[in-house]
Protein backbone atom coordinates (compact mmCIF):
# COMPACT_ATOMS: atom_id res chain seq x y z
CA UNK A 1 0.00 0.00 0.00
CA UNK A 2 2.57 2.49 0.67
CA UNK A 3 4.38 1.87 -2.24
CA UNK A 4 1.01 2.40 -4.47
CA UNK A 5 0.50 5.86 -2.31
CA UNK A 6 4.41 7.31 -3.38
CA UNK A 7 3.82 6.09 -7.07
CA UNK A 8 0.46 8.19 -6.93
CA UNK A 9 2.38 10.80 -5.34
CA UNK A 10 5.34 10.49 -7.66
CA UNK A 11 3.00 10.59 -10.87
CA UNK A 12 1.23 13.46 -9.61
CA UNK A 13 4.69 15.58 -8.83
CA UNK A 14 5.82 14.77 -12.67
CA UNK A 15 2.91 16.11 -14.04
CA UNK A 16 2.58 19.00 -11.87
CA UNK A 17 6.51 19.79 -12.88
CA UNK A 18 5.47 18.77 -16.51
CA UNK A 19 2.30 21.40 -16.98
CA UNK A 20 4.59 24.08 -15.59
CA UNK A 21 5.57 25.27 -19.02
CA UNK A 22 2.80 27.26 -21.17
CA UNK A 23 4.64 28.24 -24.12
CA UNK A 24 4.57 24.54 -26.05
CA UNK A 25 3.36 24.80 -29.24
CA UNK A 26 1.65 22.21 -31.32
CA UNK A 27 3.69 22.18 -35.37
CA UNK A 28 2.23 20.94 -38.18
CA UNK A 29 4.09 17.51 -39.60
CA UNK A 30 6.63 17.79 -42.73
CA UNK A 31 8.73 15.11 -43.67
CA UNK A 32 11.25 18.17 -43.85
CA UNK A 33 13.28 16.88 -47.15
CA UNK A 34 14.89 20.07 -47.57
CA UNK A 35 16.81 19.50 -44.12
CA UNK A 36 18.28 16.10 -46.22
CA UNK A 37 19.98 18.07 -49.12
CA UNK A 38 23.62 18.43 -46.88
CA UNK A 39 23.50 15.10 -45.82
CA UNK A 40 26.54 13.10 -47.60
CA UNK A 41 24.61 10.88 -49.13
CA UNK A 42 21.67 11.80 -51.40
CA UNK A 43 18.27 9.62 -52.68
CA UNK A 44 15.78 9.97 -55.25
CA UNK A 45 13.23 8.53 -54.13
CA UNK A 46 9.83 10.60 -55.27
CA UNK A 47 8.16 9.59 -52.36
CA UNK A 48 9.05 11.35 -49.31
CA UNK A 49 8.64 8.56 -46.61
CA UNK A 50 10.29 6.34 -48.94
CA UNK A 51 13.44 8.75 -49.51
CA UNK A 52 13.65 9.21 -45.66
CA UNK A 53 13.14 5.35 -45.15
CA UNK A 54 16.29 5.01 -47.69
CA UNK A 55 17.94 7.56 -46.15
CA UNK A 56 18.12 6.24 -42.93
CA UNK A 57 19.00 2.47 -44.20
CA UNK A 58 21.78 4.52 -45.45
CA UNK A 59 23.08 6.57 -42.78
CA UNK A 60 22.98 3.20 -40.72
CA UNK A 61 25.25 1.63 -42.85
CA UNK A 62 27.59 4.47 -42.92
CA UNK A 63 27.54 6.14 -39.94
CA UNK A 64 30.74 6.97 -39.21
CA UNK A 65 30.13 8.93 -42.69
CA UNK A 66 26.75 10.10 -41.47
CA UNK A 67 28.18 11.26 -38.42
CA UNK A 68 31.52 12.06 -39.66
CA UNK A 69 32.88 16.38 -40.01
CA UNK A 70 35.46 18.71 -40.88
CA UNK A 71 37.53 19.63 -37.35
CA UNK A 72 36.45 23.30 -37.03
CA UNK A 73 39.86 25.87 -37.12
CA UNK A 74 38.04 28.61 -35.27
CA UNK A 75 38.29 27.01 -31.46
CA UNK A 76 38.36 30.30 -29.39
CA UNK A 77 37.88 30.84 -25.63
CA UNK A 78 36.77 34.32 -24.38
CA UNK A 79 36.45 34.21 -20.86
CA UNK A 80 35.09 30.98 -19.63
CA UNK A 81 33.73 30.44 -22.91
CA UNK A 82 34.43 27.88 -25.58
CA UNK A 83 33.19 29.38 -28.89
CA UNK A 84 33.72 27.77 -32.56
CA UNK A 85 31.71 27.43 -36.00
CA UNK A 86 29.77 24.52 -36.06
CA UNK A 87 31.03 21.84 -39.01
CA UNK A 88 26.94 21.05 -40.00
CA UNK A 89 25.74 24.42 -41.30
CA UNK A 90 21.72 25.19 -40.63
CA UNK A 91 19.75 27.91 -41.87
CA UNK A 92 20.03 29.72 -38.60
CA UNK A 93 23.04 32.08 -37.52
CA UNK A 94 22.30 31.53 -34.00
CA UNK A 95 22.62 27.93 -34.48
CA UNK A 96 25.84 27.76 -36.22
CA UNK A 97 27.89 29.03 -33.36
CA UNK A 98 28.72 26.40 -30.50
CA UNK A 99 28.95 27.98 -27.17
CA UNK A 100 30.65 25.62 -24.46
CA UNK A 101 31.26 27.00 -21.32
CA UNK A 102 34.49 25.46 -19.37
CA UNK A 103 35.45 24.77 -16.03
CA UNK A 104 38.82 24.21 -15.41
CA UNK A 105 39.71 21.76 -12.96
CA UNK A 106 40.51 23.14 -9.56
CA UNK A 107 44.57 22.98 -9.41
CA UNK A 108 44.62 21.58 -5.73
CA UNK A 109 43.13 18.37 -6.75
CA UNK A 110 43.75 18.06 -10.21
CA UNK A 111 44.19 14.54 -11.32
CA UNK A 112 46.57 14.87 -14.77
CA UNK A 113 44.70 16.05 -17.95
CA UNK A 114 41.35 14.89 -17.46
CA UNK A 115 37.86 16.30 -18.77
CA UNK A 116 34.25 15.39 -20.10
CA UNK A 117 31.46 17.00 -22.13
CA UNK A 118 27.97 17.74 -19.78
CA UNK A 119 25.61 17.77 -22.57
CA UNK A 120 22.30 18.99 -20.84
CA UNK A 121 18.72 17.90 -21.18
CA UNK A 122 16.18 19.22 -23.65
CA UNK A 123 14.94 22.84 -23.09
CA UNK A 124 17.76 23.22 -20.58
CA UNK A 125 18.17 26.95 -19.42
CA UNK A 126 22.50 28.28 -19.57
CA UNK A 127 22.18 27.51 -15.82
CA UNK A 128 21.31 24.17 -15.34
CA UNK A 129 23.84 21.65 -15.26
CA UNK A 130 26.46 24.33 -13.83
CA UNK A 131 26.16 22.85 -10.49
CA UNK A 132 27.57 19.30 -11.55
CA UNK A 133 29.86 21.21 -13.77
CA UNK A 134 31.35 22.89 -10.59
CA UNK A 135 31.28 19.56 -8.72
CA UNK A 136 33.35 17.93 -11.50
CA UNK A 137 35.52 20.32 -11.57
CA UNK A 138 36.31 20.48 -7.60
CA UNK A 139 37.13 16.23 -8.23
CA UNK A 140 39.99 17.59 -10.68
CA UNK A 141 38.34 16.52 -13.26
CA UNK A 142 37.32 19.61 -15.98
CA UNK A 143 34.19 20.02 -17.88
CA UNK A 144 32.73 21.12 -20.61
CA UNK A 145 29.21 22.37 -20.77
CA UNK A 146 27.65 22.55 -24.36
CA UNK A 147 24.72 24.05 -25.45
CA UNK A 148 22.94 22.20 -27.48
CA UNK A 149 21.88 22.91 -31.26
CA UNK A 150 18.41 25.36 -31.05
CA UNK A 151 19.41 26.13 -27.25
CA UNK A 152 19.44 29.18 -25.28
CA UNK A 153 22.11 31.19 -27.00
CA UNK A 154 21.38 28.86 -30.11
CA UNK A 155 17.80 29.59 -29.88
CA UNK A 156 16.53 31.59 -33.13
CA UNK A 157 14.51 34.59 -32.25
CA UNK A 158 11.00 33.01 -32.74
CA UNK A 159 11.21 30.86 -30.51
CA UNK A 160 10.66 30.09 -26.35
CA UNK A 161 11.94 26.72 -26.46
CA UNK A 162 14.39 24.37 -28.29
CA UNK A 163 11.20 23.26 -30.92
CA UNK A 164 13.32 22.85 -33.53
CA UNK A 165 16.05 19.98 -31.81
CA UNK A 166 12.95 17.95 -31.56
CA UNK A 167 9.93 18.48 -33.19
CA UNK A 168 7.50 17.01 -35.89
CA UNK A 169 9.46 18.08 -38.63
CA UNK A 170 10.83 14.77 -39.07
CA UNK A 171 13.88 15.56 -41.01
CA UNK A 172 14.99 18.19 -38.79
CA UNK A 173 14.79 16.30 -36.49
CA UNK A 174 17.52 13.97 -37.28
CA UNK A 175 19.72 16.83 -38.80
CA UNK A 176 19.42 18.77 -35.29
CA UNK A 177 20.64 15.05 -33.71
CA UNK A 178 23.65 14.96 -36.42
CA UNK A 179 24.47 18.80 -35.38
CA UNK A 180 24.77 17.98 -31.73
CA UNK A 181 27.07 14.66 -32.91
CA UNK A 182 29.08 16.30 -34.50
CA UNK A 183 29.31 19.49 -32.33
CA UNK A 184 30.13 17.02 -29.23
CA UNK A 185 32.68 15.66 -31.28
CA UNK A 186 34.43 18.73 -32.05
CA UNK A 187 34.64 19.53 -28.16
CA UNK A 188 36.64 16.84 -27.84
CA UNK A 189 38.79 18.27 -30.87
CA UNK A 190 39.05 21.13 -28.72
CA UNK A 191 40.02 19.16 -25.34
CA UNK A 192 42.70 17.17 -27.32
CA UNK A 193 44.85 20.54 -28.49
CA UNK A 194 44.61 21.45 -24.68
CA UNK A 195 46.42 18.51 -23.89
CA UNK A 196 43.27 16.72 -22.64
CA UNK A 197 44.13 12.69 -22.83
CA UNK A 198 41.76 11.06 -20.58
CA UNK A 199 37.88 12.06 -21.50
CA UNK A 200 34.22 11.29 -21.00
CA UNK A 201 30.60 11.99 -21.27
CA UNK A 202 27.82 13.05 -19.24
CA UNK A 203 24.44 13.33 -20.82
CA UNK A 204 21.18 13.74 -19.55
CA UNK A 205 18.06 13.06 -21.02
CA UNK A 206 18.16 13.79 -24.71
CA UNK A 207 21.79 14.70 -24.21
CA UNK A 208 22.30 10.67 -23.43
CA UNK A 209 20.73 10.30 -26.37
CA UNK A 210 23.59 12.58 -27.91
CA UNK A 211 25.99 11.64 -25.63
CA UNK A 212 25.36 7.88 -26.78
CA UNK A 213 25.42 8.65 -30.36
CA UNK A 214 28.67 10.48 -30.31
CA UNK A 215 30.54 7.88 -27.96
CA UNK A 216 29.10 5.35 -30.51
CA UNK A 217 31.17 6.89 -33.06
CA UNK A 218 34.45 8.30 -31.04
CA UNK A 219 36.85 5.90 -29.77
CA UNK A 220 38.48 9.14 -28.08
CA UNK A 221 35.69 8.93 -24.94
CA UNK A 222 36.49 5.99 -22.54
CA UNK A 223 33.96 6.62 -19.60
CA UNK A 224 30.41 7.30 -20.23
CA UNK A 225 27.43 8.79 -18.12
CA UNK A 226 24.00 8.01 -19.40
CA UNK A 227 21.61 10.05 -17.20
CA UNK A 228 18.06 8.49 -18.20
CA UNK A 229 18.25 6.19 -21.48
CA UNK A 230 16.29 4.85 -24.19
CA UNK A 231 16.53 1.85 -27.29
CA UNK A 232 14.24 4.24 -29.51
CA UNK A 233 14.39 8.34 -30.34
CA UNK A 234 10.22 7.66 -31.61
CA UNK A 235 9.44 5.84 -28.29
CA UNK A 236 10.29 8.61 -26.02
CA UNK A 237 8.53 11.36 -28.29
CA UNK A 238 5.52 9.06 -28.98
CA UNK A 239 4.72 7.75 -25.19
CA UNK A 240 6.56 10.79 -23.40
CA UNK A 241 4.77 13.16 -21.25
CA UNK A 242 7.08 15.93 -22.09
CA UNK A 243 6.27 15.36 -25.95
CA UNK A 244 2.42 15.17 -26.32
CA UNK A 245 2.34 18.17 -28.00
CA UNK A 246 4.87 16.63 -30.65
CA UNK A 247 2.82 13.39 -31.45
CA UNK A 248 -0.31 15.49 -31.74
CA UNK A 249 1.44 16.88 -34.77
CA UNK A 250 2.83 13.68 -36.28
CA UNK A 251 -0.18 11.26 -35.53
CA UNK A 252 -2.80 12.70 -37.98
CA UNK A 253 0.30 11.34 -40.65
CA UNK A 254 2.09 8.77 -38.93
CA UNK A 255 1.89 6.21 -36.58
CA UNK A 256 4.49 4.52 -34.05
CA UNK A 257 5.82 1.99 -36.10
CA UNK A 258 6.93 3.91 -39.20
CA UNK A 259 8.03 7.26 -36.77
CA UNK A 260 10.41 3.94 -35.26
CA UNK A 261 11.72 3.86 -39.07
CA UNK A 262 11.88 7.82 -39.95
CA UNK A 263 13.93 7.75 -36.95
CA UNK A 264 16.27 4.72 -37.01
CA UNK A 265 19.70 6.65 -37.93
CA UNK A 266 19.50 8.67 -34.50
CA UNK A 267 17.67 5.95 -32.36
CA UNK A 268 21.09 3.97 -29.76
CA UNK A 269 19.53 0.34 -29.86
CA UNK A 270 21.15 0.46 -33.89
CA UNK A 271 24.40 1.43 -32.59
CA UNK A 272 24.54 -0.87 -29.86
CA UNK A 273 26.98 -3.90 -31.59
CA UNK A 274 29.55 -0.45 -32.82
CA UNK A 275 29.44 0.68 -29.04
CA UNK A 276 30.23 -2.73 -27.71
CA UNK A 277 32.91 -2.85 -30.43
CA UNK A 278 34.95 -0.21 -27.99
CA UNK A 279 36.20 -0.42 -24.79
CA UNK A 280 34.40 1.64 -22.54
CA UNK A 281 33.05 2.15 -18.92
CA UNK A 282 29.15 3.15 -18.49
CA UNK A 283 27.19 4.69 -15.62
CA UNK A 284 22.86 4.09 -16.25
CA UNK A 285 20.72 6.04 -14.38
CA UNK A 286 16.93 5.54 -14.52
CA UNK A 287 13.99 6.43 -12.64
CA UNK A 288 11.16 3.99 -11.87
CA UNK A 289 8.28 6.25 -11.78
CA UNK A 290 9.99 8.32 -15.28
CA UNK A 291 7.07 9.39 -17.31
CA UNK A 292 9.00 10.88 -20.27
CA UNK A 293 12.00 7.78 -20.79
CA UNK A 294 9.25 5.10 -19.46
CA UNK A 295 11.25 2.66 -17.16
CA UNK A 296 10.38 0.26 -19.98
CA UNK A 297 12.83 1.77 -22.36
CA UNK A 298 15.74 1.94 -20.09
CA UNK A 299 15.59 -1.59 -18.83
CA UNK A 300 15.87 -2.76 -22.77
CA UNK A 301 18.95 -0.82 -23.29
CA UNK A 302 20.23 -2.21 -19.63
CA UNK A 303 19.54 -5.70 -21.17
CA UNK A 304 21.50 -4.57 -24.45
CA UNK A 305 24.56 -3.83 -22.25
CA UNK A 306 23.98 -7.04 -20.09
CA UNK A 307 23.53 -9.20 -23.40
CA UNK A 308 27.27 -7.94 -24.94
CA UNK A 309 28.65 -8.63 -21.26
CA UNK A 310 29.96 -4.34 -21.16
CA UNK A 311 31.62 -2.98 -18.10
CA UNK A 312 28.86 -0.43 -16.79
CA UNK A 313 27.13 0.53 -13.19
CA UNK A 314 23.54 0.62 -12.92
CA UNK A 315 21.43 3.63 -10.38
CA UNK A 316 17.66 3.34 -10.68
CA UNK A 317 16.35 5.95 -9.01
CA UNK A 318 12.71 6.14 -6.99
CA UNK A 319 11.65 9.16 -8.74
CA UNK A 320 10.73 10.24 -11.99
CA UNK A 321 11.98 12.50 -14.80
CA UNK A 322 11.53 15.99 -13.96
CA UNK A 323 11.78 14.86 -10.25
CA UNK A 324 15.19 13.98 -10.44
CA UNK A 325 15.63 17.48 -10.84
CA UNK A 326 14.69 18.22 -7.33
CA UNK A 327 15.70 17.76 -3.90
CA UNK A 328 16.81 15.19 -2.75
CA UNK A 329 16.99 13.61 -6.01
CA UNK A 330 19.33 15.87 -7.60
CA UNK A 331 21.62 15.28 -4.65
CA UNK A 332 22.03 11.68 -5.46
CA UNK A 333 22.22 11.65 -8.68
CA UNK A 334 24.90 14.24 -8.63
CA UNK A 335 26.72 12.05 -5.84
CA UNK A 336 26.52 8.97 -8.04
CA UNK A 337 28.03 10.70 -11.24
CA UNK A 338 30.98 12.26 -9.56
CA UNK A 339 32.21 9.51 -7.57
CA UNK A 340 31.36 7.14 -10.65
CA UNK A 341 33.51 10.13 -12.69
CA UNK A 342 36.12 9.98 -9.82
CA UNK A 343 36.72 6.12 -9.78
CA UNK A 344 36.78 5.82 -13.61
CA UNK A 345 38.49 8.84 -15.03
Amino acid sequence: MVKAWYGRRMHAWEMDLATRSTDRVVRPFDWGLDWTANWPFQSHEPDAETRLRELNRIALERSAEFFDYRPPRDFRVEQSWLRFTSAVDTPYRENNTVHARYFPASARFRRGRKAVVVLPHWNASPQQHVALCEGIAKLGISALRISLPYHDRRMPPELTRADYAVSSNIARTIDATRQAVIDVRSCFDWLEQRGYNDVGIVGTSLGSCYAFLATAHDPRIRVNVFNHCSTYFSDVVWTGLSTRHIRQGLESRIDADRLREAWACVSPVHYMDRFASMKKRSFFLYATYDTTFLPEFSRQVVEHIRQRGLDHKLVVMPCGHYTLGETPFKFIAGYHICSFLKRNL
